[in-house]
């Protein structure tokens, strides 16, 4: 396959599964908010490609750096000196920023290492961190995991974690709970 028909394929799903976002809360008649770091924006983009989106999508929040992270969501001093900015209660304190400084029902917020640079042996590059919090839901119930995408391809590691992200904002993931690591193909 070329590079071409694989982006536009990339595309094509990453479109459709917006779509099926929007629609599914838009029925549920609830507003989401993403947190993104790694992913740069492109999970608010690919909802907000969608026309009509404002009546679902309230807030992304693009926090590449530990002060965006800090002034813009709450996320504390304290977590991310601790854990480091691409862990379990970096991406908890995310979600739960999105969600104190939106109106939305639920948030979903990634944090991550998409290369090609920045890994390390324990965060190696293609680590990426989510959480997902429901407005109401007790705190220590926000679903958290860790995935290692399996590239070391910074488009592919991003795309990945983009339609991981939107997958979490569909209404019947509303009963996770906190998970374990796992690994997945980018």
């Amino acid at each position: 396959m070329s590079e071409s028909s694989t982006a536009a394929s990339r595309q094509a799903a990453r479109d459709t599964l917006a779509q099926e976002v929007l629609e599914k809360n838009r029925t549920a008649r609830r507003r989401i908010a993403v947190a993104e770091s790694c992913t740069g924006g492109m999970v608010s983009v690919a909802l907000t490609d969608i026309p009509g989106s404002s009546d679902v999508f309230s807030a992304g929040f693009i926090t590449y750096s530990g002060h965006a992270k800090r002034s813009q969501l709450d996320v504390s001093s304290e977590i991310l000196e601790t854990f480091g900015e691409v862990s379990l209660a970096t991406a908890w304190a995310m979600a739960a920023g999105a969600l104190a400084n939106s109106d939305a029902d639920v948030a979903v917020a990634i944090t991550g290492i998409a290369g090609p640079g920045g890994g390390s042996e324990k965060k190696p590059v293609g680590h990426v961190v989510f959480a997902r919090a429901l407005r109401g839901q007790d705190p220590d119930d926000y679903f958290t995991q860790r995935v290692q995408f399996g590239s070391k391809d910074r488009t592919m590691i991003r795309h990945a974690a983009t339609l991981f992200a939107l997958d979490l904002l569909q209404p019947d993931r509303d009963s996770l709970r906190p998970s374990e690591d796992i690994a997945l193909p980018a």
